[in-house]
């Protein structure tokens, strides 16, 4: 069971540490090196909280798809914003 939550802590972990890094890599030029650094910035973080709650790599499916999943999350927000939109203005 403790393993249960530590897995669940990394997954959550992992996708709230790619958000900020999604959110910034959309202000860069595509495929720029700035926008490759953003994209893989959280990577080394997440492999180090992986080592030390002692999973092996039988869990980085699920840490990585948390990481996209965060990203695309902090892409999807700064586009919002960019539009100017908030989210009491939706159209429904």
């Amino acid at each position: 069971m403790q393993d249960a939550f530590s897995l669940a802590g990394l997954v959550v972990l992992a996708f709230i540490v790619s958000m900020p890094c999604g959110y910034l890599r959309e202000s860069f030029r595509k495929f720029s090196f700035p926008w490759l650094l953003m994209a893989h910035l959280p990577i080394p973080l997440v492999y180090h909280l992986r080592h030390l709650a002692g999973f092996d790599w039988h869990v980085i499916p699920l840490t990585l798809t948390s990481a996209i999943g965060g990203q695309m999350l902090g892409g999807w927000y700064k586009r919002r914003v960019r539009r100017g939109r908030k989210a009491s203005e939706r159209v429904p």
